[in-house]
């Protein structure tokens, strides 16, 4: 069954769109992320013009965001202070990213930056993530049932800045300008690849600020859900790329998948979810970089110009 896409100006089959909205809102429940990070490229890779997979999978991740944030609501799994000044600092960060999304759309620049964007953050982020998840996999097994092992110290050189705010919920007392860096740069990124940015996020507040596991997924799925819905309503004025058919077919799925993701998270450990995590985001940065490498079947495309002036 073809669907119709008007902003994309092309039909694809409304089962695989559900089927892709479903998946990530597995991954989203399942990690704590948002799931743009994924699912931006599957769609560049199906055949939508880049501006409007980043813009319309923003909707995307607001959908699973708040179906993951909710469980989490529940269970008292969200720092609402520490979730504030993330948010605060992300929509600020959100501005610039859609004016720089702009800029670079005027400019006929924008795919190949999204293609960058996607092949150094994947690449570095998931190089970083998985040597850290497999050190940690092989100390828990030379440890055998022992007792599990802690952050390396409660406290680091984040910790010694000045103007700190106590954080009860995550039983912190840190520098607000960490906090600000880390928000205002989620929500940068998020805006202009169409990424929630719970992938950088999580690992951010979890080896920077030491915020207890129990909270930091609860708190990075409501700071990527306040994020991404400011993003879509940015993009929708400004650029007018986000496509509402293609973005509701996938929250469709999304919503459902990431109530299976938050249950099967419950199964597996914290060191084997961050490599799983690492191998996926290692895998889609590979698929951006044979992209940039390969030439590509149609090197070509065909402009109609419109003459200003009358001559």
């Amino acid at each position: 069954m073809q669907l119709y896409l008007p902003i994309a100006e092309l039909s694809l089959n409304l089962f695989m769109l559900v089927g892709l909205g479903g998946a990530v809102g597995f991954l989203s429940g399942l990690f704590g992320v948002g799931g743009g990070f994924l699912l931006t490229p599957m769609l560049i890779f199906s055949g939508i013009p880049a501006p409007v997979a980043v813009a319309s999978v923003t909707g995307q991740v607001v959908a699973a965001s708040t179906s993951g944030a909710l469980s989490y609501w529940r269970r008292g799994g969200i720092d609402l202070k520490l979730a504030l000044f993330l948010i605060v600092s992300g929509v600020c960060g959100a501005f610039l990213g859609v004016w720089t999304f702009g800029q670079l759309r005027e400019a006929g620049q924008l795919d190949l930056v999204i293609s960058l964007g996607y092949l150094i953050f994947l690449g570095s982020i998931g190089s970083l993530m998985l040597v850290e998840a497999v050190r940690s996999i092989i100390k828990h097994r030379q440890q055998g049932n022992g007792p599990p092992t802690k952050l390396p110290g409660k406290h680091n050189w984040v910790h010694g800045l000045p103007m700190r705010v106590r954080f009860k919920r995550s039983n912190l007392y840190v520098s607000i300008f960490p906090v600000i860096l880390i928000g205002g740069s989620i929500g940068f990124l998020g805006s202009l690849l169409g990424i929630g940015g719970g992938f950088i996020l999580v690992p951010a507040l979890i080896y920077l600020l030491r915020v207890p596991g129990s909270i930091v997924i609860g708190t990075s799925l409501l700071q990527v859900l306040a994020i991404m819905a400011a993003t879509t309503i940015l993009h929708a004025v400004n650029s007018q790329t986000v496509d509402i058919v293609l973005a509701f077919t996938l929250m469709t799925g999304s919503v459902i998948g990431a109530q299976f993701g938050v249950s099967a998270g419950q199964y597996l450990r914290g060191d084997q979810l961050r490599a799983l995590l690492a191998i996926i985001v290692l895998a889609v940065a590979l698929r951006f970089a044979l992209s940039l490498l390969l030439t590509p079947s149609d090197p070509f495309s065909v402009a109609v110009m419109t003459s200003v002036g009358g001559g």
